[in-house]
């Protein structure tokens, strides 16, 4: 007789199914009344499950808001690019591709950037996960301030501070938004408005 746990791929499907309709409610209600006025209730209701299964498929609403931002933060293209990056040699090069890496997550996740991220900055129980996904994208454009500093690619009146500061400044959570949703720019406009600035003030004029 085994002894193994006995597993249904069905019932692995509908796990997955009830899983994904309850973040979509999630985000739904996130988006449209903010995380704030949502209840698990709320959430249950528009995804049609009980409130337990909530909590069991994806836990409470900051579990639900931090599953809903993993796909943006851990978005495999970011560590494809900062891979090319910190192997490559050219600075200018490097400043275009960030460029283009960032606009292209942006571009993929912009709902979740622009709608859903900002609303963890202020809430008691996702303040932590606020600035752990800061975080993230603070080491991610950190890694190229570094390789741009280890390649004595930067003007030499910069110190490491610095570099950081306007790799984050130029290319950092706000800008983004500020450019495109704010001022109705263009993701293109942005990249290149973006890029050209950080390249002059990062690196020697020549």
């Amino acid at each position: 007789m085994t002894t193994e746990r006995y597993h249904s791929p069905r019932r692995a499907e509908a796990a997955a199914a009830t899983r994904a309709a309850i973040l979509e409610a999630g985000r739904r209600l996130f988006v449209t009344q903010g995380y704030a006025s949502t209840t698990v209730p709320q959430i249950a209701r528009s995804s049609g499950v009980a409130v337990p299964t909530v909590y069991t498929s994806t836990g409470g609403k900051a579990d639900i808001l931090a599953a809903l931002l993993e796909p943006a933060a851990g978005d495999p293209s970011i560590a494809e690019y900062l891979a090319i990056i910190v192997a490559s040699t050219d600075a200018v090069e490097i400043i275009r591709l960030t460029g283009e890496a960032v606009r292209r997550t942006h571009e993929r996740h912009w709902e979740t950037i622009t709608r859903l991220f900002p609303q963890c900055q202020f809430e008691p129980g996702t303040a932590e996960l606020y600035e752990r996904t800061t975080q993230r994208f603070e080491a991610a454009l950190g890694q190229v301030a570094d390789r741009l500093i280890a390649l004595d690619a930067v003007r030499e009146a910069l110190d490491r501070t610095t570099v950081h500061d306007l790799v984050w400044f130029y290319f950092g959570a706000a800008a983004w938004p500020t450019l495109i949703r704010d001022r109705g720019w263009t993701f293109d406009r942005a990249q290149e408005w973006l890029t050209e600035q950080l390249t002059t003030a990062l690196l020697p004029h020549s």
